[in-house]
Protein backbone atom coordinates (compact mmCIF):
# COMPACT_ATOMS: atom_id res chain seq x y z
CA UNK A 1 0.00 0.00 0.00
CA UNK A 2 2.98 2.46 0.89
CA UNK A 3 4.69 1.55 -2.61
CA UNK A 4 1.69 2.72 -4.20
CA UNK A 5 0.93 5.88 -2.38
CA UNK A 6 4.50 6.60 -3.28
CA UNK A 7 4.27 5.43 -7.01
CA UNK A 8 1.15 7.58 -7.27
CA UNK A 9 2.89 10.97 -6.13
CA UNK A 10 5.99 10.24 -7.94
CA UNK A 11 3.16 9.94 -11.10
CA UNK A 12 1.51 13.07 -9.96
CA UNK A 13 4.88 14.94 -9.54
CA UNK A 14 5.51 14.09 -12.67
CA UNK A 15 2.87 15.03 -15.00
CA UNK A 16 2.55 18.41 -12.74
CA UNK A 17 6.21 18.90 -13.47
CA UNK A 18 5.12 18.76 -17.47
CA UNK A 19 5.83 15.27 -18.02
CA UNK A 20 3.79 13.06 -20.70
CA UNK A 21 4.00 10.60 -22.86
CA UNK A 22 4.33 7.78 -20.03
CA UNK A 23 4.39 4.51 -22.62
CA UNK A 24 5.87 1.52 -21.96
CA UNK A 25 9.18 0.33 -23.63
CA UNK A 26 6.91 -2.63 -25.07
CA UNK A 27 4.63 -0.41 -27.44
CA UNK A 28 7.79 1.44 -28.58
CA UNK A 29 9.52 -1.52 -29.76
CA UNK A 30 6.47 -2.70 -31.24
CA UNK A 31 5.14 0.73 -33.16
CA UNK A 32 7.73 3.81 -32.12
CA UNK A 33 5.65 5.89 -34.04
CA UNK A 34 2.38 5.62 -32.21
CA UNK A 35 4.28 7.06 -29.01
CA UNK A 36 3.29 9.73 -29.95
CA UNK A 37 7.11 11.32 -28.93
CA UNK A 38 7.86 15.16 -30.11
CA UNK A 39 10.70 16.04 -32.62
CA UNK A 40 12.28 18.64 -29.84
CA UNK A 41 14.64 19.22 -27.81
CA UNK A 42 14.07 17.56 -24.07
CA UNK A 43 14.33 15.60 -21.08
CA UNK A 44 13.20 11.95 -20.23
CA UNK A 45 12.39 9.53 -17.51
CA UNK A 46 12.78 5.67 -17.75
CA UNK A 47 10.51 4.38 -14.71
CA UNK A 48 10.04 1.12 -13.42
CA UNK A 49 6.67 0.96 -12.31
CA UNK A 50 6.86 -1.92 -9.89
CA UNK A 51 6.87 -2.96 -6.54
CA UNK A 52 8.94 -6.11 -6.68
CA UNK A 53 12.46 -6.91 -6.39
CA UNK A 54 14.26 -6.32 -9.74
CA UNK A 55 15.27 -9.28 -11.55
CA UNK A 56 19.20 -8.89 -13.35
CA UNK A 57 20.16 -10.50 -16.27
CA UNK A 58 23.64 -11.87 -16.49
CA UNK A 59 23.58 -10.84 -20.54
CA UNK A 60 21.45 -7.76 -21.05
CA UNK A 61 19.34 -7.09 -24.19
CA UNK A 62 21.34 -4.12 -24.97
CA UNK A 63 23.45 -3.88 -28.28
CA UNK A 64 27.53 -2.93 -28.60
CA UNK A 65 28.30 0.58 -29.18
CA UNK A 66 31.43 0.81 -30.73
CA UNK A 67 32.46 -3.20 -29.66
CA UNK A 68 32.17 -2.32 -25.92
CA UNK A 69 30.75 -4.98 -23.98
CA UNK A 70 27.37 -3.17 -22.91
CA UNK A 71 26.95 -5.84 -19.87
CA UNK A 72 28.08 -5.08 -16.41
CA UNK A 73 28.40 -7.84 -12.83
CA UNK A 74 25.02 -8.31 -11.17
CA UNK A 75 26.93 -7.20 -8.20
CA UNK A 76 27.56 -3.63 -10.06
CA UNK A 77 23.54 -3.78 -11.00
CA UNK A 78 22.62 -4.55 -7.24
CA UNK A 79 24.97 -1.82 -6.01
CA UNK A 80 23.33 0.81 -8.43
CA UNK A 81 20.08 -0.51 -7.61
CA UNK A 82 17.55 2.16 -5.57
CA UNK A 83 14.71 -0.02 -3.48
CA UNK A 84 11.08 1.39 -4.31
CA UNK A 85 12.31 4.28 -6.79
CA UNK A 86 10.50 4.62 -9.52
CA UNK A 87 13.33 6.56 -11.76
CA UNK A 88 15.71 4.16 -13.39
CA UNK A 89 16.96 6.70 -15.74
CA UNK A 90 17.07 10.70 -16.50
CA UNK A 91 17.93 11.16 -20.17
CA UNK A 92 18.25 14.12 -22.51
CA UNK A 93 17.95 14.81 -25.55
CA UNK A 94 18.74 17.64 -28.61
CA UNK A 95 15.60 15.96 -30.58
CA UNK A 96 13.68 13.86 -28.02
CA UNK A 97 12.14 12.01 -30.93
CA UNK A 98 16.16 10.33 -32.17
CA UNK A 99 17.42 10.00 -28.79
CA UNK A 100 14.57 7.56 -27.56
CA UNK A 101 14.20 5.74 -30.57
CA UNK A 102 18.12 5.44 -30.26
CA UNK A 103 17.94 4.10 -26.49
CA UNK A 104 14.70 1.69 -27.64
CA UNK A 105 17.02 -0.21 -30.95
CA UNK A 106 19.92 -0.54 -28.29
CA UNK A 107 17.25 -2.19 -25.90
CA UNK A 108 16.44 -4.21 -28.74
CA UNK A 109 20.47 -5.65 -29.24
CA UNK A 110 21.25 -2.91 -31.99
CA UNK A 111 24.33 -1.14 -32.34
CA UNK A 112 23.60 2.31 -31.97
CA UNK A 113 24.99 5.35 -30.41
CA UNK A 114 23.13 5.40 -27.07
CA UNK A 115 25.53 3.60 -24.33
CA UNK A 116 24.44 5.71 -21.85
CA UNK A 117 21.53 4.02 -19.36
CA UNK A 118 22.75 0.35 -20.74
CA UNK A 119 21.93 -0.83 -17.29
CA UNK A 120 17.66 -0.75 -17.81
CA UNK A 121 18.78 -3.38 -20.73
CA UNK A 122 19.81 -5.72 -17.71
CA UNK A 123 16.37 -6.02 -16.02
CA UNK A 124 14.66 -9.20 -16.78
CA UNK A 125 11.24 -7.00 -16.77
CA UNK A 126 12.68 -4.45 -18.93
CA UNK A 127 10.43 -4.25 -21.87
CA UNK A 128 7.55 -3.38 -18.94
CA UNK A 129 9.61 -0.19 -18.03
CA UNK A 130 7.54 3.27 -18.90
CA UNK A 131 9.40 6.54 -20.98
CA UNK A 132 8.05 9.83 -20.01
CA UNK A 133 9.54 12.69 -21.61
CA UNK A 134 9.35 16.58 -21.40
CA UNK A 135 9.83 19.36 -23.53
CA UNK A 136 12.54 21.86 -22.53
CA UNK A 137 15.72 24.42 -23.57
CA UNK A 138 18.53 23.90 -22.60
CA UNK A 139 18.46 19.94 -22.11
CA UNK A 140 21.82 19.80 -20.67
CA UNK A 141 21.18 22.14 -17.63
CA UNK A 142 17.83 20.45 -16.87
CA UNK A 143 18.94 17.25 -16.88
CA UNK A 144 22.07 17.75 -14.46
CA UNK A 145 19.52 19.77 -12.33
CA UNK A 146 17.06 16.66 -12.19
CA UNK A 147 20.28 14.47 -11.79
CA UNK A 148 21.37 16.68 -8.66
CA UNK A 149 17.99 16.77 -7.10
CA UNK A 150 17.36 12.91 -7.09
CA UNK A 151 21.13 12.75 -5.25
CA UNK A 152 19.60 15.41 -2.77
CA UNK A 153 17.39 12.91 -1.96
CA UNK A 154 19.03 9.69 -2.48
CA UNK A 155 22.13 10.07 -0.08
CA UNK A 156 24.27 11.13 -3.10
CA UNK A 157 23.18 8.38 -5.60
CA UNK A 158 22.11 8.82 -9.18
CA UNK A 159 19.40 7.12 -10.61
CA UNK A 160 19.97 3.42 -11.29
CA UNK A 161 21.11 3.68 -15.17
CA UNK A 162 22.67 7.05 -14.92
CA UNK A 163 26.00 6.30 -15.03
CA UNK A 164 27.35 9.97 -14.27
CA UNK A 165 26.29 13.79 -13.59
Amino acid sequence: MLYEIRMGSILEKLINNGFEGFVSVKDLKEDFKSGGIPKVEGVYHVLRLKDSEPEFLTKGLGGYHKGKEPNVSIDVLRQNWIDAEPIVYIGKATELYKRIQQYIKFGSGKNVGHFGGRYIWQLADSDDLVVCWKCVEDSRRVEAAMIAEFKKNHNGKRPFANLQD
